[in-house]
């Protein structure tokens, strides 16, 4: 049994079949280990720690998480009112699994976001016109045209870039990815965890910390699908744009066109699908998608 470990990877034994032999070998697996994520806001007379949420990630760029967990849930209005992010002082022992975020400016914390559900993270029972709208209530906005705008080539080469980056996923194979990129095809940051969820908030997170937010210049490439999800971390962080290695959601394709966003999904060296946007491709201005996304049925 694989042991805890601040590493992002641990070894473990494994049975190995194959061809009709077995044998017992060394193997790498993610780790995975829960993360509390408290907030604490300027109050009278001091400070008020709120707990906000426990997520299952990989370790590493911890504060890039929280940071981007805060901000692109809507709990923090303003990635710039963020004072410091560490690792709870309170804790013992020290597991360095309690993140607390502090915030300059009480203002920027928008306290409902505590108590409404978070339609992003289950949507069980609620349409997709209700997970839209908690979006837009957030302060979520459609991104603005004139912003980035990339070659088709380099678009293509985009997951073979990526793919190079994963050094977690090069020896445990169990990882997900995002990768910010610029308007040559650039991979200018990359962040692995073992939520897909997490690796976008750890990108976004690392740019909140920077001051580089919003992203209006930047796209956003993951190793997996697309989904709701992903598109609404996107946008808050104003990312025109979002390519995925695989396929994209209904709800996915809905929220691209809704909020502007170019949408591309199974890109691969040869090729790609365009779902929404294509005016930021160059080659296919003009292409929006090919065909409206119906409301899924319910079940009967």
């Amino acid at each position: 049994m694989a042991t805890i470990s601040r590493r992002r990877a641990v070894r473990t034994r494994v049975g190995r079949r194959r061809r009709g032999w077995f044998s017992e070998r060394s193997d790498s697996v993610a780790v995975e280990e829960p993360m509390e994520v408290r907030l604490e806001v300027p109050a009278r007379g001091g400070t008020r720690e709120h707990p906000v949420s426990v997520t299952m990630r990989t370790p590493g760029d911890d504060f890039e998480l929280a940071a981007g967990f805060l901000f692109t849930e809507g709990v923090v209005t303003d990635p710039r009112a963020l004072a410091d992010v560490r690792y709870c002082r309170e804790v013992e022992p020290q597991e360095y699994n309690v993140v607390t975020a502090t915030l300059r400016d009480p203002g920027a914390f928008d306290a409902a976001s505590l108590t409404r559900n978070f339609y992003v993270t289950s949507s069980c029972g609620v349409c997709g016109k209700a997970s839209l709208e908690s979006v837009e209530v957030m302060g979520c906005a459609a991104v603005p045209d004139g912003t980035l705008r990339i070659d088709e080539s380099a678009l293509r080469a985009l997951p073979d870039r990526l793919r190079t980056a994963q050094h977690v996923f090069e020896r445990t194979g169990g990882i997900h990815a995002a990768g910010l990129f610029d308007a040559v095809g650039r991979i200018v940051l990359v962040r692995e965890d073992v939520g897909r969820h997490n690796a976008v908030d750890k990108v976004v997170g690392a740019l909140a910390l920077a001051g580089g937010l919003p992203g209006s210049e930047r796209g956003l490439v993951v190793s997996g699908r697309s989904s709701f999800e992903i598109l609404q971390k996107a946008a808050m962080a104003g990312f025109p744009m979002v390519v995925a290695v695989g396929a994209p959601s209904s709800l996915a394709v809905v929220f691209a066109r809704r909020f502007n966003m170019t949408l591309a999904g199974f890109a691969k060296a040869d090729g790609f699908n365009i779902y929404s946007g294509g005016e930021r491709i160059a080659g296919l201005e003009g292409v929006s998608g090919v065909e409206e996304v119906a409301e899924p049925e319910r079940g009967r």
